[in-house]
């Protein structure tokens, strides 16, 4: 009788236990899935990322060129593939595609006057997140490109 109630006290222990969050964890729940997470080691190890980035340092004249291709790159490739169901977001999208066509345009004047030379590490860089782009399907890579803008604006923003 004392070892069954030992043994019922284990079990329920144990369920307890499987359904309790591990240290640091959190239980999110996805319609009927409940699943345990580390959010803070996934978004320290997002930030992580986004700093580095954001530190991203180039040689100014370099900077000019990869800043050229990028913005190239959202005009040209991301922003004509961005629409969603919601009129009021596809608004929002066409205001910043228009002030990143207006940058473009000045850009394009400081490249013309040879003030924006593209050295081999730009270039290379650029190449690097075309190819990662050219890799998801269109829409889902314009889509991606447009919820990356925080970084890219942040790096901007950054520049001296």
């Amino acid at each position: 009788m004392l070892g069954s109630r030992v043994l019922l006290c284990l079990c329920s222990m144990t369920c307890c236990l499987t359904l309790l969050p591990a240290a640091g964890n959190k239980i999110l729940l996805f319609g009927p899935c409940r699943i345990s997470v580390s959010m803070s080691e996934i978004r320290a190890g997002f930030t992580a990322i986004k700093t580095n980035i954001r530190n991203l340092s180039l040689k100014p004249s370099d900077k000019c060129c990869m800043v050229h291709k990028v913005f190239n790159f959202y005009v040209d490739k991301v922003f004509k593939h961005c629409q969603t169901e919601n009129s009021y977001i596809n608004r929002k999208i066409s205001s910043i595609a228009n002030s990143f066509l207006s940058i473009k345009r000045k850009l394009e004047h400081c490249h013309d006057e040879n003030k924006c030379l593209c050295g081999q590490e730009p270039t290379e860089r650029f190449k690097q997140i075309l190819v990662n782009y050219e890799g998801l399907n269109v829409t889902s890579a314009a889509m991606k490109s447009l919820g990356e803008l925080d970084i890219l604006l942040d790096w901007m923003e950054k520049s001296p």
